[in-house]
């Protein structure tokens, strides 16, 4: 086969559409393709070569995708890889057009789709020019000005790209990419972030093993220990897990992940953010950061199988300890993570299985033998799984990700998955009470359906349940009950699709072959019968009661409501499935059933006459049988009886027999083609009589009639969908139905039997219209002209009658002739349409219905308004929106009963031949790209005036249709702009308010199709925007419609929100590599020898063309200003058009001087949204007026004298210790000023150094500083004249200084940018007249003035980066005496405002260059004048600039500790509160990463022991810490104890605020503190604590969450056993908390090491034997615990050890005098025997949801306690009340564990009499 085909084609396809060559016409399809692609490869290479990438290149593209949606990839390899080479090429053009790159690249991501088609030999594609493409775009440097205006969509596009792109790059990209990336790697900065998602997106994982060292292999080592050694969940360990997710699924079996399998579980179940314990503070970044749970199935799922098998360990470990948080009691935000891992995990493996063992082996690495899945993996793997997937069958979330995840488990293993789904089923069946239950279990069955059906050698016996769940899931069908209802439709249409319904009973004789199975299965065929009648009864009940008497008050609606509309939906597909799949005889009995029912009552048309019909309708399409015939005939000859009186033509309401007849024909032929030619002449007499009669929905029902008719006999479609080829009625000797029981479809002999209009029906079909169609048009003609009078009424008829019969045969005529109209878009390449075959040769020798029919409406329109035949006038047959949404249901479908283990489209045969017909539809509808023909003009013309007619609905619906067609011709919006525009333009004064709306309307479009106020193209958006801001003037325009405001509003927010930069420059430019490359490739692609290389008049008409689009830009802006400049125009529409301006800045045109005063003035303006659009609109302006600064290359290694080191070594070394910051070597004087490198960016040199590190040339090589205006620019003069005169200064500082929002204002990045911008442009000028400004308006105590000036001097100091040293001096000198003064006045509403602009100032900006601000910031922070308050302040604000340094200036940092050390033990919380926040950044430096120096940034242990000492009166005493409270300055000094709390006060907050910022706890310091908190932390959950203790106990519970190393276990351990023995019982008792969170978040961590384990356990049965009663109780709580998530488990000497305490004797109660003081304390004994109790009921509590072997016993041995001592006996009647409380909801299934006697005793407990006492 492919051997012939390659030869009509001449070239081998690399992968078509398999689905073409089932189509009627298939042999038509090769010539076809070949034609379109030769035009395609034509074009596109002459457009390349022309270089016009606009239209050419994107018209020839688009084609290019639309072939591929037809034909697949059906080219050869070579074009491929042109077509591919090419695309890259262009979408790698630097100034490209963004929505061209991303239609290019759309493409270029579908070419590269099935990467098993080009190997690594085939193709290989650089990687840099991806790199700078997504650089400048997700990190474009002037989006944030509004210099550019990308989509949001703009960065999905790019990754996929990256990742289509990936298996391609050269082997050596990944070193090349290390070097590029590695010296980002700063973790305190930003970039870190950014180099880890770049390491993500673009590292190649697919290399061959034989260049593994040039791949993964560099870097996996580095990358893995800084995540194995990082702790706190920064945002870029998501970008590393999937690095690492994706490199494990690439080379399975290539790397040993053995040793970090326990660390990578603990994190997976970390990242769940599972709740524990009690009282729990969430690291809110714990939240936020959490893994994506995407990569951790596809990590799991690759890690599995191997030698070591440790994965399916801790797997089983992970759902182990997770399992009862399925438990549908449960519920929470984590939920639908734990849900996601459900559904997702044996999907993934299900994939991976398929990989191994089915799919056709490529040029990508195969996986070695040794790592595949064995069968025992994936046993262990399934049973893994089973019990969570059980519970969440029923889970809060709904049933569907159990269902999937079970269809994909009963694939690899039915024999263990299905049996306990049916065990579940059964009993759901059943009940009555509990629907829930049963939509659950049956959308689970609905999952398994075909692994049960097909049985197999894993689980023969499946087949056998089938019809036992058919015939129970019968009752179903409830009329109360919707959404059973509906799923019952489901689940049994399901299993029907899947078996015929044959009874083989008979073979049980005939044959002697049969398996037991067999034989069970064709005995139970025998009720397939009954069970079809019993389903069919049910039916009819369902309809019964859903009659419109019986739902609907008389009031109500007469149209069928959503519900009702679905079950008709369901209850249609379900019947004609049924008979589909039956067998002759089945089908005989049903038939006479349905007959029967149909014609013995009436029915109302609307809601169960539609049903009825629809299983009449079934029937007939079936119909296998002639006795349908007497079904239809009976209906005609009542039908024919009942017209013939002439009376009831002219009656408005016909009687209900008549009318329910006439429903039951229409549906009834909607049957094949040739069933209905022997009924011709009876069904054109009922047509005749009927289609006239008065009563609307008796003509409707006529119309509906003859649109059935004209489709059957002139539509293409397949005749059966039954699921095994030719049906089944062989007799059963020969061919045994039950072999076929889930058996898929052949693809390769599907044997489809298509229906293709014979000559005979197509002449009926015309016949038809002849007859009726013609007498319609000729009255309707008559009409029009006014010959003719007709009741409006009748027209309406008349147009029912011509929409119906173009609905039914549009498939029938030729579309619309007429001629191209010329030149709407100039293109030097042709444009030329392509049209397809679709199985119909067109008559031309008939006459055309269509231009008929569209000359008629023309008429018509002039006389009255209809809308909706024009929209079918190119119609053929289907519809694209009815189209869209069976594709969509048919990949529900398909998902639903799809085999992804087998995969090859092992689909059942009727969703193939569904997947057929849609291809078939596909091409009927592919008319995009149609050629706009003069005939389409003068239509699109009519709706127009459709569009803008009086009436508010006829305007609605033409506007729809108006859309439509404006998606369908190419490039007719040009044409049609005009004439919307004229409705708005203000000189027209005959335009109505409804046509100005109308014509509003129209520019809007809808939220799908084209927007044509915003079609990117020059000429279209010159003409648009100014008619729009211009119809403000319009006689029309009123505001006081709020209609006509609300429609210019979203019109304006549309335009904003859609917009994108349009290119100006559409040439292709010639770089090196193009003209030759580019050549070869298009000689490839033209198959055309090329002599003159580059033609010269087309690159002339390029550049006429790029001029023509700089001259519309300028004149657009000219036409908006010469709007805002017209006196009378209303203020709103001089905000649009501003709105409109600002969106015209570009980085690639300055704006033009006029706009630039504009904007300039405007910043004056006395309207709020037009100075907040001017501040935007000038600091864009300052960045395109700004000149460029010369950067020159510099080697790292010569500047600081070091040879390069060979190894990586990051953090404080020798060769970056000159960028540090050293007060002995600042540069005081102009000359060391002149020869200081200084080093902007914060993390250059901190991991390593770039090769080149770009560097500011010295200052004479740079542009001109203070140039005198003479020597400026046009544009630079407008703003240096207005911001050198002072009343202009005046007013815009007034303005600057109010107040917008008040309590709401920030500091304003925009206006930030302004000045930075004018500081950087225009050096020092404008200082003077702004200084006595700022000099007011700091001291000014104002929250708006503060601001104001806060942001100026922000301002100046990043705007000074390139100012000389005398300068800058001039300038600090005038700003240190500013600042001072504005810390002094700082208040609470503008603390935050000076933090950002310090932080502002200072990021990425040398220290060196800053230590003025430094120096002045460090005098004195705390030195308590003004209070406390400023104190706090000025931290705050040195906090923000030092923050901003990261590692650069460890020297600062010293000083500041050394500083704060002694003011530690400050008295005011707030002070307290922020030096824990700036100790916080003090030590961030100090990390223990890996390849990491030692900082000589303060360390953490330093500073430990030095507060140790001093804590040192807190750690020895024994009497409780209480809170200091006198908080008066007391005089003299205090003990050192006070002085100890105090300082402990502040060592918390430090360590609370460091819980979540920095990247590696340092835990062994904080064990060191542990005892004092344990000593504090309160017990009881009480709010009234005081701080100190309040802050202990959040304290801790952060402390637990942390993520511990492997080797601090034994540390943590030790400090915990010592406190345990402490002398507190609270802090024995907090033990056990701080154990319970400590061991679920690092679980695998521990059960990795069997000494923690065991330590672990110890402690907590120490602990039970407690003599404290509520330690003793918490230790049982957290034993049932690490029992219930498997970390401990339930031994028996464990239960030998409980069951001996239990037996301890108690010394007999002496009789008391009365009146003694009774003994409190209890006996050892006592604590001992209760020890035992506890045990035993914690093992109990473990397992709340179902009965382990060893449970009755325990449960007997606890009932002998019940008579003991307090608290003995409370312990033992809260367990059995727990008890009976979780073992309620499922007791009959628990209740099998137990035998009889302990059953009885049992029941004795749990109704006890003392509940009754």
């Amino acid at each position: 086969m492919k051997k012939a085909q390659s030869d009509t084609l001449g070239f081998v396809p690399q992968k078509d559409i398999v689905y073409n060559k089932l189509l009627p016409y298939a042999d038509r399809l090769d010539d076809e393709s070949n034609d379109i692609l030769c035009k395609i490869k034509g074009n596109l290479g002459r457009a390349v070569q022309l270089r016009e990438i606009w239209p050419g290149v994107l018209f020839w593209t688009r084609k290019l995708s639309t072939y591929m949606r037809l034909y697949g990839r059906k080219f050869s390899k070579e074009d491929h890889v042109l077509f591919i080479k090419l695309l890259y090429e262009l979408v790698t053009i630097p100034r490209l057009e963004i929505s061209m790159m991303q239609g290019l690249a759309r493409l270029l991501i579908n070419l590269l789709k099935k990467r098993e088609l080009l190997s690594r030999e085939d193709l290989e594609l650089p990687w840099r020019p991806l790199y700078e493409l997504h650089d400048r775009i997700l990190f474009s440097k002037t989006e944030h000005l509004g210099l550019n205006w990308f989509p949001n969509s703009v960065e999905g596009v790019l990754k996929t790209l990256v990742k289509s792109c990936r298996p391609y790059f050269s082997q050596s990209a990944t070193q090349e990419m290390l070097d590029e990336w590695r010296p980002l790697l700063c973790p305190f900065d930003v970039t870190m972030q950014r180099a880890i998602s770049y390491f993500e997106l673009f590292l190649p994982t697919t290399l061959p093993p034989e260049l593994h060292h040039k791949g993964f292999k560099l870097w996996f080592d580095e990358l893995i220990s800084l995540w194995v050694s990082v702790q706190n969940l920064p945002s870029w360990e998501v970008h590393l897990v999937s690095l690492f997710a994706r490199l494990a699924n690439d080379n399975i079996g290539y790397i040993d992940w053995d040793p970090y399998i326990p660390k990578i579980f603990t994190r997976i179940l970390r990242s769940l953010n599972l709740p524990v314990g009690t009282s729990q503070m969430m690291v809110p970044r714990y939240v936020t950061n959490a893994y994506d749970i995407g990569h951790v199935v596809l990590w799991v799922s690759s890690l599995l199988g191997g030698p070591s098998k440790q994965t399916q360990a801790q797997l089983s470990g992970l759902f182990n300890s997770i399992t009862s948080f399925f438990h549908p009691s449960n519920h929470g935000r984590w939920l639908m993570k734990l849900m996601k891992l459900l559904q997702r995990l044996p999907a993934s493996v299900v994939r991976r299985l398929h990989r191994e063992r089915y799919r056709k082996p490529t040029w990508l690495t195969p996986i070695p033998d040794s790592h595949k899945l064995t069968e025992e993996d994936i046993t262990e793997f399934v049973e893994s799984m089973m019990q969570p997937v059980l519970l969440a069958m029923f889970s809060k979330t709904g049933s569907l990700d159990a269902a999937q995840a079970l269809q994909n488990l009963a694939l690899m293993r039915p024999e263990l998955v299905i049996p306990p789904v049916l065990e579940k089923t059964y009993p759901a069946l059943e009940t009555l009470t509990e629907p829930h239950q049963l939509t659950a279990t049956l959308s689970c069955m609905i999952g398994v359906a075909r692994s049960l059906v097909s049985g197999g050698q894993r689980f023969p016996e499946g087949p056998t349940h089938m019809l036992p769940l058919l015939m129970r899931a019968l009752p179903g069908v409830d009329p109360n009950d919707f959404s059973k209802c509906m799923i019952t439709f489901q689940f049994i249409a399901t299993f029907v699709t899947l078996v015929p319904l044959v009874d083989c009973s008979s073979a049980l004789h005939e044959r002697t072959d049969l398996t037991e199975v067999e034989r069970e299965m064709c005995s139970a065929s025998a009720e397939f019968e009954d069970f079809v009648l019993q389903f069919m009864d049910r039916c009819f009940a369902l309809i019964d009661s859903s009659t419109l008497e019986q739902t609907r008050e008389e009031t109500e609606t007469e149209k069928m409501t959503h519900l009702e509309s679905l079950v008709e939906l369901g209850l249609s597909s379900t019947f004609s499935t049924i008979l589909t799949q039956c067998s002759l005889d089945i089908f005989k009995v049903a038939l006479v059933k349905v007959f029967n029912f149909a014609t013995t009552n009436i029915f109302e048309t609307r809601v169960a006459g539609r049903m009825v019909a629809d299983m009449c309708r079934a029937a007939a399409k079936v119909s296998l049988v002639p006795s349908a015939s007497s079904c239809r005939s009976k209906a005609f000859t009542s039908c024919c009886l009942l017209s013939l009186s002439s009376e009831v033509l002219n009656e408005e309401e016909l009687d209900k027999e008549l009318l329910w007849n006439l429903q039951l024909l229409s549906e009834v032929t909607r049957v094949d083609g040739d069933k209905i030619l022997p009924y011709r002449s009876d069904l054109v007499q009922i047509l005749q009589l009927t289609l006239h009669l008065k009563c609307k929905q008796g003509y409707t029902l006529a119309c509906n009639l003859l649109h059935h008719i004209l489709r059957s006999s002139a539509l293409i479609y397949p005749t059966e969908y039954c699921s095994v080829p030719g049906g089944f009625h062989q007799p059963i000797s020969d061919y045994l139905p039950i072999k076929d029981w889930g058996r898929p479809g052949d693809l390769w002999n599907l044997d489809i039997r298509w229906h293709v209009p014979s000559v005979e029906e197509t002449s009926f079909a015309f016949y038809l219209l002849d007859l009726i169609l013609q007498p319609e048009l000729q009255r309707l003609q008559r009409f029009a002209q006014g010959e003719q009078d007709m009741s409006r009424d009748d027209v309406l008829q008349s147009l029912t009658i011509v929409q119906h019969c173009l609905l039914g045969a549009g498939s029938l005529m030729p579309p619309l002739k007429g001629e191209p109209i010329p030149e709407l878009v100039h293109s030097m390449v042709n444009l030329d349409e392509t049209t397809l075959y679709t199985g119909m040769e067109y008559d031309e020798s008939r006459e055309n219905y269509r231009d008929a029919i569209c000359s008629v409406m023309r008429q018509l329109l002039r006389k009255c308004s209809i809308t909706y035949t024009l929209d079918l006038l190119h119609f053929k047959g289907s519809h694209k929106h009815e189209f869209d949404s069976r594709w969509k249901s048919f990949n529900l479908v398909k998902k639903s009963m799809e085999n992804r283990l087998h995969g090859r489209k092992q689909h059942i045969r009727a969703l193939l031949i569904d997947r057929v017909m849609l291809q078939h539809e596909l091409r009927k509808l592919t008319v995009e790209g149609c050629q706009y023909r003069s005939i389409h003009q003068q239509l699109m013309r009519d709706l127009l005036r459709l569009s803008t007619s009086t009436y508010s609905q006829v305007r609605s619906r033409a506007q729809n249709v108006l859309f439509t067609a404006l998606g369908t011709y190419n490039f007719c919006c040009r044409d049609l702009i005009p004439h919307v525009l004229g409705f708005l333009n203000p000189d027209n004064s005959s335009v109505t308010q409804q046509q100005f709306k109308g014509a509003l309307y129209c520019l809007l479009g809808n939220h799908s199709g084209v927007c044509l106020a915003n079609l990117h193209d020059w000429e279209c958006i010159a003409l648009t925007w100014p008619a729009i801001v211009r119809s403000g003037l319009s006689s029309a325009m009123s505001l006081e419609k709020p209609s006509i405001v609300r429609l210019f509003d979203d019109l304006a927010d549309k335009i904003h929100r859609q917009y994108e930069t349009i290119g100006t420059d559409f040439s292709v430019r010639k770089t090196p590599r193009t003209p030759k490359q580019t050549h070869h490739k298009i000689k490839g692609l033209c198959g055309i020898s090329l002599s003159d290389p580059v033609p010269s008049e087309e690159e002339t008409a390029q550049g006429l063309k790029n001029l023509c689009f700089c001259r519309k830009y300028k004149q657009l802006i000219g036409d908006l200003l010469d709007c805002i400049s017209n006196r009378n125009m209303p203020w709103k529409f001089e905000h649009i058009a501003i709105g409109f301006l600002s969106l015209l800045l570009r980085d690639d045109h300055q704006l033009p001087p006029p706009a630039v005063t504009f904007f300039v003035k405007s910043l004056n303006h006395d309207s709020l949204y037009v100075r907040k659009v001017a501040i935007s609109a000038v600091a864009g302006i300052m960045k395109q007026i700004k000149r460029p600064h010369k950067k020159v290359p510099v080697s790292p290694s010569e500047l600081c004298n070091v040879k390069e080191l060979n190894g990586i070594k990051a953090g404080d070394r020798q060769d970056n210790r000159w960028l540090q910051y050293n007060s002995s070597s600042l540069p005081r004087t102009q000359q060391d000023w002149d020869q200081c490198v200084f080093v902007e960016k914060t993390h250059w040199g901190y991991y390593c150094w770039p090769r080149k590190l770009m560097m500011y040339a010295p200052l004479e090589e740079q542009p001109k500083q203070n140039l005198a205006r003479d020597d400026m620019t046009e544009r630079e003069q407008i703003i240096f004249d207005h911001f050198s005169d002072p009343v202009f200064i005046n007013q815009f500082i007034e303005f600057l200084s109010l107040e917008d929002r008040k309590g709401k204002d920030k500091f304003s990045p925009r206006r930030f940018c302004l000045f930075k911008g004018l500081f950087r442009n225009f050096g020092d000028a404008f200082l003077p007249v702004l200084q006595s400004h700022m000099e007011r308006l700091v001291a000014d105590s104002h929250e708006s003035k503060q601001r104001c000036v806060a942001e100026i001097i922000s301002g100046l100091i990043r705007g000074s980066k390139h100012w000389s040293y005398s300068k800058v001096e001039k300038l600090w000198e005038l700003l240190c005496p500013l600042l001072r003064t504005a810390l002094s006045n700082i208040t609470i509403e503008t603390y935050a405002d000076w933090g950002t602009c310090i932080a502002t100032a200072c990021e990425s900006r040398d220290p060196r260059k800053l230590y003025w601000l430094f120096e002045m910031l460090m005098e004195s922070p705390v030195n308590g004048e003004g209070g406390s308050f400023v104190d706090a302040c000025r931290l705050y604000v040195l906090q923000g600039g030092l923050a901003q340094q990261e590692w650069r200036v460890p020297e600062l940092l010293h000083r500041l500790l050394q500083y704060l050390e002694p003011k530690l033990t400050q008295v005011y919380k707030n002070v307290r509160e922020r030096i824990g926040s700036v100790l916080t950044y003090i030590f961030m430096i100090d990390v223990n990463l890996p390849y990491t120096q030692p900082t000589t940034s303060p360390r953490i242990s330093d500073f430990t022991e030095r507060i140790l000492l001093q804590l040192k009166p807190l750690t020895e005493g024994d009497e409780e810490i209480q809170n200091h409270v006198i908080e008066e300055n007391e005089v003299g000094e205090q003990d050192e104890r006070t002085q100890a709390i105090k300082l402990l006060k502040t060592v918390l907050k430090w360590l609370i605020a460091s819980a979540g910022r920095s990247f590696s706890t340092a835990v062994s310091e904080q064990l060191r503190l542990l005892p004092l908190l344990f000593k504090i932390a309160p017990v009881e959950n009480d709010d009234s604590y005081d701080e100190l203790k309040r802050d202990a106990k959040t304290c801790l519970s952060l402390m637990s969450q942390g993520l511990l190393y492997t080797e601090q276990i034994p540390m943590v351990l030790s400090t915990l056993q010592e406190i345990a023995g402490s002398s507190s019982w609270h802090a024995r008792y907090t033990v056990l908390t701080y154990l319970q969170i400590m061991v679920f978040y690092n679980l695998f961590t521990f059960m990795s090491d069997q000494k923690a384990v065991n330590d672990v356990r110890a402690l907590v049965i120490r602990l039970l034997e407690d003599e404290q009663l509520e330690v003793r109780e918490m230790a049982a709580t957290t034993l049932s615990g690490f029992l219930q998530c498997n970390f401990l488990s339930m031994d028996a000497p464990m239960q030998a050890h409980f069951e001996a305490l239990c037996k301890t004797s108690l010394p007999k109660k002496r009789k008391r005098e009365l009146g003694s003081i009774v003994d409190t304390i209890p006996s050892a004994d006592l604590v001992r025997r209760h020890a035992g109790v506890l045990g035993l009921s914690a093992c109990i509590l473990s397992s709340p949801y179902d009965v382990p072997t060893w449970m009755p016993q325990i449960l007997m041995d606890l009932s002998a306690h019940l008579n003991d001592t307090q608290p003995i006996e409370m312990t033992v009647k809260k367990t059995l009340s727990n008890f009976r409380r979780t073992h309620h909801d499922n007791w009959q299934q628990h209740k099998q564990q137990f035998t009889d006697d302990q059953l009885l005793v049992l029941t004795d407990l749990l109704v006890s009499p003392c509940y009754y006492a």
